[in-house]
């Protein structure tokens, strides 16, 4: 918790550090002509440093995660410090099951009827008492009049 307490602000819940914002130690100086990249100053008119190669970066990552995982076992890449690194897990998975899952599973089950098929249900079920009510039958084998039909004469086959 003294690394919490050093610099930067702290988000707390009952007591517990759940998120750090450190700002790193040391003077701070104010650069007016040029822009700061990582730790280097960059003046305007000094080329600016090469890029690191692939390799480079991929060396440099290892050995941030070596050093990490030395530090922390159960590093779950969220931070840099344990106690930080284990609430941000904890509020990431808290929010992805809790929020996500169940709030979106709600959601899907009260959404408006998805291509009208309870409408569909409601108006079949609605003409077939309009049917019975008539005394006709429920389906007719005829769907169209065959009295509206105009038909082509029988001797043109």
């Amino acid at each position: 918790m003294a690394a919490l307490r050093r610099g930067g602000h702290t988000l707390r819940l009952g007591g517990q550090a759940l998120l750090a914002l450190r700002v790193p130690a040391g003077p701070r100086r104010a650069v007016a002509a040029g822009s700061v990249r990582g730790d280097a100053v960059v003046t305007p008119g000094a080329p600016p440093p090469p890029p690191p190669t692939p390799v480079q970066a991929l060396e440099d990552r290892e050995d941030h995660m070596t050093a990490m995982l030395r530090k922390n076992p159960d590093y779950h890449g969220f931070h840099d410090d344990p106690v930080v690194d284990l609430w941000n897990m904890r509020i990431v998975f808290f929010f992805s099951v809790s929020v996500c899952i169940v709030i979106g599973f709600t959601l899907m089950h009260y959404m408006p009827d998805n291509g009208m098929q309870e409408w569909a249900r409601r108006e079949a079920e609605r003409l077939v008492r309009q049917r019975e009510a008539q005394g006709l039958p429920v389906l007719d084998p005829n769907y169209y009049d065959p009295k509206t039909l105009v038909f082509p004469p029988q001797d043109e086959d």
